[in-house]
Parts: C-alpha cells; sequence; structure tokens
C-alpha cells in the first residue's frame, strides 16, 4: 500500500478572525451628501445671523465685522470637525472590529447620533468651558484681546489635534481646550504685569482636571469589572470569544453592540459638541452684542421673578456691606474680586449696588427683552459680572453667608445665567454639523489603534460591549454636572481594562504612547495658546 494512501486527509483550521476591511472605495453619492449638507448648514447659519440682527433692530453700518464674525465661526467649526472624527473614531472601534457593522455603516450611524446629541445639550458644559477664561476678557470679548483669546484657544486645539490624529493616537480634545484656555489666561495675567496663576479659575480648572484624570481610572477599572460580572452572570462562550472571519455576531450581540455604539455617540455629541457652542456664543457676543448679548425671548413671568429675585439677593448682599457706601461707579471692585478672590470692605457693597443698577436697568425697560440695542451689551457685561461674583462669593468661607442667603443668591444668580447664559438653536445645529460631518472623515487612524494596538488578542464582543457601556455611562453623568470629559481617554481606557481583565495581554508601546499624549497634551496646548495669544495680540 502507498504511502500517500496511508496518510490521513488534512484538517482544515478554523477560521481566525480577519481585520474589518476599512479601505472601500470612493463612493460619489457620500461627496454628494457631504458637500449638500455643508452647503446646506451654511445657508442656514447665514440666513440666522441675518436673521437676528434684524430682529435686533440694530443699524449695520459696516460688513467688516461679519467678516470676521464668518471667519472666527469656521475655525470654531473647524474645531468641532478635527474633534468629530479625532474622537468619534472611539465609538465606532469596537463594532467595526467586532464586524458587528460594516465600517461605512458605522461612521455614518455614529455621525447621525453625534448630530443628535448636540442637539440635544443641555449647554452646561459649554457655560463651564467659558468659566475658565479671564474675566476681564469676556467682559470685552469684543476688544483685540478678545478676538486674539478665541481664535489662539481654537488653533492652538486644532494643531495638536491634527497633530496626534496623524500619529494615530487617541488625544483629548477636551483636554487639549482645557490646556490652551490655562495658556491664554497665564499670558494674559502676565501681559498685564500680574503674576501668571493669577489669569485662571484655578477652583474651576481643579474641578475639571479631576474629571479629566479620574474619567480614563473609572473607564479602566469599571470597564475590567463589568466583563469579570458578564463572565459570572452570562457563560456563554461565544460572546467572549474573538469573532471567526468576516462572519457577523449573533443577532443579540449585535444588538447590544450597535446599542452601546449609539450610547456612545450620543454622549460624546452631547458632551464634546458644548466645547464649541461657547467659543461661538462668545464670537457672536463680541462681533454682534446686539443680537446676542442677552436672551431676546424669556418667559413672560420673568420681568416679575427676575425684580423678586434681585431685591431679595440686594438685600442679603446690603447686611454683609456693614454700613459701608459706594462712591462712585462699583465695577471696579467687583471685577477685582472676581480676579483676584479677595474680600475686601468694598466687596459687598459694590456688589450691592451692582445688583440694584441691574435692576434698575431692566426696570426701566419693563423687561429684558425690551431693553435697546445699544445697552445690552453693557447690560449683559453687568450681568455676567455679578453671576461670576456671586459664584466666587458662595465658595468663599469668610463671607458668613447662612444656608438661606446662599438660596436667595443662587435664586437671583439663575435668572442672571438665564439672560446670558443660552444658545440658539441655529449655534446647535451648526456644530451639529461640523460634529457629525467630521465623524465621517479622517476616522481610520484612530479605529485602527482602538481596534488592534491595543491589546495583544483580538477585541471580542463582551470586551466592545463593556467598554462602550462604561464610557456611555460616564460620559452621559459629566454632562448632568456639566464637566467635560474625553471620550478618547474613557473608551480606550476602557478597552485596556477589558484586555486586562481578560488576560489578553496590552501592547505595552501603544499604552506608553497613550500616556505621554495624555501627559504632553497639557503643557503643550499651555505654551502653544500663550504663544498664539500673544502674537495675536500684537496684531489684531
Amino acid at each position: 500500500m502507498s504511502d500517500t494512501a496511508l496518510q490521513a486527509p488534512p484538517i482544515e483550521p478554523a477560521a481566525r478572525s480577519s481585520g474589518p476591511n476599512l479601505d472601500k472605495g470612493f463612493n460619489p453619492l457620500t461627496a454628494i451628501i457631504f458637500f449638500g449638507a455643508l452647503a446646506a448648514g451654511f445657508l442656514y447659519v447665514a440666513y440666522s445671523v441675518y436673521s437676528d440682527v434684524e430682529t435686533s433692530g440694530a443699524p449695520v453700518t459696516s460688513y467688516l465685522p461679519f467678516l470676521l464674525l464668518l471667519v472666527a465661526l469656521l475655525i470654531a467649526l473647524g474645531f468641532e470637525f478635527v474633534n468629530g472624527f479625532h474622537d468619534t473614531a472611539n465609538a465606532v472601534a469596537t463594532v467595526i472590529y467586532t464586524h458587528s457593522l460594516p465600517a461605512e455603516m458605522a461612521v455614518l450611524w455614529s455621525g447621525m447620533f453625534n448630530f443628535l446629541g448636540v442637539l440635544t445639550s443641555t449647554g452646561a458644559v459649554a457655560f463651564g468651558i467659558v468659566s475658565l477664561l479671564p474675566v476681564e476678557l469676556i467682559l470685552q470679548v469684543g476688544s483685540g484681546a478678545g478676538f486674539a483669546m478665541v481664535f489662539a484657544l481654537l488653533i492652538s486645539a486644532i494643531i495638536w489635534n491634527l497633530g496626534t490624529w496623524w500619529l494615530g493616537l487617541p488625544a483629548s480634545s477636551s483636554h487639549t481646550l482645557i490646556g490652551s484656555i490655562i495658556g491664554v489666561g497665564v499670558a494674559n495675567a502676565l501681559a498685564r504685569g500680574q503674576d501668571g496663576t493669577s489669569g485662571v479659575d484655578w477652583s474651576k480648572a481643579t474641578e475639571i482636571g479631576w474629571a479629566l484624570l479620574l474619567s480614563p481610572l473609572v473607564g479602566f477599572v469599571f470597564s475590567a469589572l463589568l466583563l469579570l460580572a458578564l463572565k459570572f452572570v452570562v457563560r456563554n462562550p461565544a460572546l467572549y470569544a474573538e469573532p471567526q472571519g468576516q462572519k457577523a455576531p449573533p443577532w443579540w450581540i449585535r444588538g447590544i453592540l450597535i446599542l452601546t455604539c449609539t450610547g456612545v455617540s450620543f454622549a460624546h455629541g452631547s458632551n464634546d459638541g458644548q466645547k464649541g457652542m461657547g467659543l461661538i456664543m462668545l464670537i457672536l457676543i463680541g462681533i454682534v452684542p446686539t443680537a446676542y448679548a442677552l436672551n431676546r425671548t424669556p418667559h413672560p413671568s420673568q420681568a416679575e421673578s427676575f425684580q423678586a429675585a434681585s431685591a431679595a439677593a440686594a438685600a442679603v448682599v446690603e447686611k454683609q456691606a456693614a454700613g459701608y457706601r459706594v462712591l462712585g461707579d462699583p465695577r471696579p471692585a467687583v471685577t477685582a474680586f472676581v480676579s483676584q478672590r479677595k474680600i475686601n470692605e468694598g466687596t459687598f457693597v459694590s456688589l450691592a449696588a451692582l445688583i440694584n443698577t441691574i435692576s434698575d436697568q431692566v426696570k426701566q425697560y419693563g423687561s429684558i427683552a425690551k431693553i435697546p440695542a445699544a445697552s445690552v451689551g453693557n447690560t449683559r457685561n453687568d450681568m455676567y459680572l455679578a453671576s461670576e461674583a456671586l459664584r466666587f462669593l458662595m465658595k468663599d468661607k469668610e463671607s458668613s453667608l447662612s444656608k438661606q442667603d446662599v438660596a436667595v443668591l443662587t435664586t437671583y444668580k439663575n435668572e442672571l445665567d438665564s439672560a446670558t447664559r443660552f444658545i440658539p438653536t441655529w449655534v446647535k445645529v451648526a456644530v451639529a454639523i461640523a460634529l457629525g460631518l467630521g465623524t465621517m472623515i479622517g476616522w481610520k487612524r484612530i479605529v485602527v489603534t482602538v481596534g488592534e494596538k491595543i491589546g495583544k488578542s483580538h477585541l471580542t464582543y463582551a470586551q466592545g460591549a463593556s467598554a462602550e457601556l462604561v464610557a456611555a455611562a460616564t460620559i452621559a453623568a459629566a454632562d448632568m454636572y456639566g464637566l467635560p470629559v474625553s471620550t478618547t481617554h474613557v473608551l480606550s481606557s476602557g478597552v485596556a481594562g477589558t484586555m486586562a481583565a481578560n488576560g489578553s495581554g496590552l501592547q505595552w508601546a501603544t499604552v506608553r504612547n497613550l500616556i505621554m499624549a495624555w501627559v504632553l497634551t497639557l503643557p503643550v496646548a499651555i505654551m502653544l495658546s500663550a504663544s498664539l495669544y500673544a502674537l495675536f495680540l500684537n496684531i489684531i
């Protein structure tokens, strides 16, 4: 009998998972939809600005401010566009690498829910970011220093985001923007002859810093724990095995993964989209204050509630004034308190006088909506200054305010904020379009890093679902408290946590690069924005 007859038939190896197809050909329909959405968004924004200015009744004497507005809006929306393709790749990596959705469908799906997340956002994160900026620049945002601030912030953030994207590093847009704000604050303080540390609200920066620091740890630990809990409760081996070939997972696993991708995309839009909104509102207030300095669509009963809250707040502050009187303009003393956070004998009496001044302005015209165009900028600045002063005053242990006093001042502060901290619908739509379209462009580099270069083995269904569930919950919780967190850090650390819990091993070269990007982002963004601010301050 021949040797051939004795040989057993070869055994076919089990189909191993192969990487997803990330290089599909160019579809002309995609370009048509992309540029169509871009054109529609541009026309909508242009019409909205024209309509708002027309409604405000302010005469248009020059088109130069509107040209400057166009440039500033393009830069701000460019930041959100880059944010889209830089950050949202994290949301689609898991569904792509588990073959739950084809790459092009996953990106389109994520872009749509980013869009919806922006539209339904509250605005709390937007104004949390703005409150980090130096108050004197916010009060003079229409000045050369104000424009230098906004341009330096946005351009430095775009430069760092593009650089880390080019290297395929999942760096944080939130982290970058916070660093840029600190850089501007420090440079502004130094330019005014002050200590560099006085240019930043460090209490708020610390609060946001803790959110950015702890969120990756939350992602790592809770994703690992969730995966271990799943292994204990759900003993289906298919859930913990890597995909076989190009085969899609079972329908129920696929549904969970698509649901978690949806949640991360929606939460990312809701949280990250607001960063651009806050800066766009600063741009609008600086260039077109007549239309955007004050909320012109208050509730009909706001006039009465505002006057009542003003009287109660003035009484509380005057009680602390200990018989002092204001001679002259109260604003410099209040501004000094907000900048230095030091209470002196003129703080309370000046703040009480400012509260009464604001109340008189609103009472004179009957409501906030009826304040004439020529006065809205000054009234808005007074309201913003009073709101910031109350924020710091209620935190100061030397103020001797009772719980009842704090409650009264909080009510009044909320009235001020409702008049000055608002986001028009068209701003949300513009940011949503920029973020959504950005999601569909340039996503591949970060997807490959998250899907292939964090762990030593292929991403399993349970790992993808665990990382995204924790990421969506973390971002949504941060949004409720008005804190910016990094989708990139939460999700990439979540994937690393599931790899560690599964015993799959980590690719330490990638982990080292991720940590390096996290460490370098803050100092690089600070130096970039500070340098650009100094440059623009001399040019504008």
